[in-house]
């Protein structure tokens, strides 16, 4: 059952898109969000994915892959995906490029806040990140994704993101991914694309 609170939610994301990362939602959630006009879903896990994929295939849904993806994994999914927002090596763009048979739309998972415990490009390193990911063919880059870590304060994680657009804007990107139930207002303040909502979209 989706939450009481969904016409508010969606309100609230303004300008930015929300990715409803249905590892929390069984196939009839996804109708459900769909009819309210939510049409972009992430998943993170491949099995889970796959399943719903090919249950809501008769539906006009835009396919994110929102988790770390393993690269022995990679070739399940990759041509069914509209976007992946977790590329952070290079040995997955390689399989990538091989593999796909038109270009994936690919964000740059940033550890912005270098947290240890997550994946990711740090700041220092995107620079060159980006010129190598450049030369695949069948990788479009079209933006950055971050995760936070967690126990920052609001003033922290708005800044943070506000770092991640003007990285974004720098290296002629134009989206961000960013924000999730605990601090997509955050990332909406700071000109997130796409905030990829979870357990917020559920329930009472």
């Amino acid at each position: 059952m989706i939450s009481k609170n969904i016409d508010k939610i969606i309100n609230e994301v303004n300008n930015s898109t929300i990715v409803a990362a249905s590892k929390y939602a069984d196939v009839s959630d996804i109708k459900e969000l769909f009819a309210k006009g939510i049409t972009n879903f992430g998943e993170n896990r491949i099995d889970s994915f796959l399943g719903k994929y090919a249950v809501l295939n008769g539906y006009d849904i835009t396919w994110h892959f929102i988790g770390h993806l393993q690269r022995n994994k990679a070739l399940k999914i990759i041509n069914k995906i509209d976007y992946l927002h977790s590329l952070e090596s290079l040995e997955l763009a390689r399989i990538i490029d091989k593999h796909c048979i038109k270009p994936l739309k690919c964000f740059i998972q940033v550890n912005i806040s270098e947290d240890e415990n997550k994946y990711g490009i740090k700041e220092s390193e995107l620079e060159d990140f980006i010129n190598e990911v450049n030369k695949y063919k069948n990788i479009e880059l079209v933006g950055l994704m971050t995760i936070l870590k967690e126990g920052l304060s609001n003033d922290e994680n708005l800044a943070y993101f506000s770092h991640i657009t003007e990285l974004s804007n720098k290296y002629n990107l134009g989206m961000t991914s960013m924000g999730m139930s605990n601090d997509y207002k955050e990332a909406v303040k700071a000109g997130a694309t796409f905030v990829r909502l979870g357990r917020i979209l559920l329930g009472e």
